[in-house]
């Protein structure tokens, strides 16, 4: 069976003739991927678990994690090993439940908001997914002005070219235009990058830390005294937060994979890929905050580098800074792409992103012309992010855990057909039970969250002084959804397939 894009975004039938077999054969060996949000075909999937690795180390090579390790020191008032535990206890579980929920894409060989039609029904499932498409534009426009802002400093840096509003402009549509290109050309061609990036990145953050370790005053740095344990957990959902975001969207790296792919093989090349950036990263913010005591009220998340490292270190790592930046946008933009089709948008996948790209240039511009502070913007950002996203994770990973003894895990032309005959219709076409322990757990959630743009009314608890909110929510929506009565799916089949059998015993 060989879907078009076209078909794939329209939920149409496909054709399974021998050419339409060659043309996806084609397209899958092509460095552009023009597949969709249909299911991949046992025969397209060659790919191996250990391409995760690169992809979760790209995911996470952003400055603003040099800027959150700072604010730890500032904000929270944390000392060094403090910072150390809040960054690995965050690596840990955020890309975690990535790991874990991950593996339900080479259960069903499609990405993560495809698969949550199973979930959630299908016209249920459009109220999570947009949601989290919304948060994704977000996310995108954090890392789209942290890209341009380092163009900038690097301008600034090597011709002494000073920011202005035309130049902004300029810079931030560069920074979108090049993130369309290549996350429009596919899994191939990002999983490339990736590596290249890893690499490149890799050694100019050894020659950063070499410098720290040359140049910071280490007395000052170990001197520093603990700070409280609520400013301890608080910090692990704040880091945590980014992480979280990659939840729904595990799945889209990991449906070329086959069924036989190791489960525990995939969690583990995850977490390890995300920490190896995240934990030295976040600690190396932490001991230039130390130095810098203001670099986490800088204007912008970038510039400060210029001030703590020499030229001919900072404009080199910056550079590669912006590589990893425009990736990790990439890598959002490419699982955006489903989102958008899976909520109907009748557009090819690369068609779909420059939606987000739109989106992202917008709102960037919004943040860097008129918004007053960078930094309290971001948090903001991220601790609702980690409640929205959170709603959806509970729900999915109990639904998951169901599905694991199933004969038939996800049907693959039950998640293509939209109409009353689908599988996943339910109860017109919504999964009571799931939308109903994603509502309340959303809206407590909600309840528990302090941020600079308002106060719920259970903010005041240990919860939300502790900063849990996001814990809370995925505890109360999986809670919720374990203790109602399981769903039943309409249309279900009994007996089983060779397919059936196939992922009954693969891990």
């Amino acid at each position: 069976m060989a879907p078009t894009t076209d078909n794939a975004a329209d939920g149409a039938n496909v054709s399974s003739t021998p050419d339409a077999t060659d043309a996806t054969d084609a397209a899958g060996a092509s460095a552009i991927e023009t597949r969709g949000i249909e299911p991949v075909p046992d025969h397209e999937r060659h790919g191996r678990v250990r391409e995760l690795f690169p992809t979760w180390v790209a995911a996470n090579i952003s400055v603003l994690l040099l800027t959150m390790g700072a604010a730890l020191v500032v904000f929270n008032a944390l000392n060094f090993w403090q910072v150390l535990i809040v960054a690995a206890c965050a690596a840990l579980v955020s890309f975690g439940l990535v790991g874990v929920l991950s593996v339900s894409g080479k259960w069903g060989g499609a990405p993560g908001a495809m698969l949550s039609r199973a979930t959630f029904g299908v016209r249920g499932n459009l109220f999570p997914g947009a949601i989290l498409w919304v948060a994704r534009f977000g996310w995108e426009t954090i890392n789209a002005v942290t890209g341009a802002y380092a163009v900038l400093t690097v301008l600034d840096l090597l011709f002494g070219v000073k920011s202005n509003n035309v130049l902004i402009v300029i810079t931030l549509f560069v920074f979108v235009a090049c993130t369309f290109l290549v996350s429009g050309m596919g899994r191939k061609a990002l999983n490339v990058c990736n590596q290249w990036s890893t690499y490149l990145f890799g050694i100019f953050s050894v020659l950063v830390l070499g410098y720290l370790i040359t140049h910071i005053k280490w007395d000052d740095v170990f001197s520093k005294p603990a700070g409280t344990t609520a400013m301890m957990i608080a910090g692990i959902g704040t880091i945590a937060a980014g992480g979280i975001s990659w939840v729904p969207t595990g799945p889209d790296f990991a449906r070329y994979l086959p069924h036989a792919a190791s489960g525990k093989k995939i969690v583990g090349a995850t977490v390890s890929g995300a920490g190896l950036v995240m934990v030295p990263m976040v600690l190396m913010g932490a001991v230039m905050a130390v130095a810098t005591p203001g670099l986490a009220d800088a204007p912008d998340p970038v510039s400060f580098l210029g001030d703590i490292l020499p030229t001919w270190l900072a404009v080199p790592y910056l550079v590669t800074a912006i590589v990893g930046m425009l990736l990790i946008n990439s890598l959002s933009m490419y699982s955006a792409g489903f989102t958008a089709q899976t909520m109907g948008v009748k557009l090819p996948r690369a068609m779909a992103v420059s939606i987000n790209a739109v989106i992202s240039l917008v709102g960037g511009l919004l943040l860097m012309l008129v918004a007053k502070s960078f930094l309290s913007s971001f948090i903001t950002f991220l601790i609702l992010l980690a409640v929205s996203f959170s709603a959806w994770i509970g729900v999915y990973a109990v639904d998951m855990v169901r599905r694991k003894s199933r004969a038939v895990r996800y049907d693959a032309e039950a998640l293509m057909d939209t109409g009353r005959t689908s599988r996943y219709w339910y109860v017109g076409g919504f999964c009571w039970q799931a939308m109903t322990a994603w509502a309340v757990a959303l809206a407590a959630g909600i309840c528990f969250t302090k941020c600079d743009w308002f106060t719920g009314p259970l903010a005041s608890t240990f919860v939300g002084k502790y900063g849990l909110g996001w814990a809370a929510t995925i505890v109360i929506s999986a809670a919720m959804m374990a203790a109602l009565p399981v769903p039943r799916e309409t249309g279900a089949v009994a007996g089983s397939s060779p397919e059936a059998e196939r992922e009954k015993v693969a891990a």
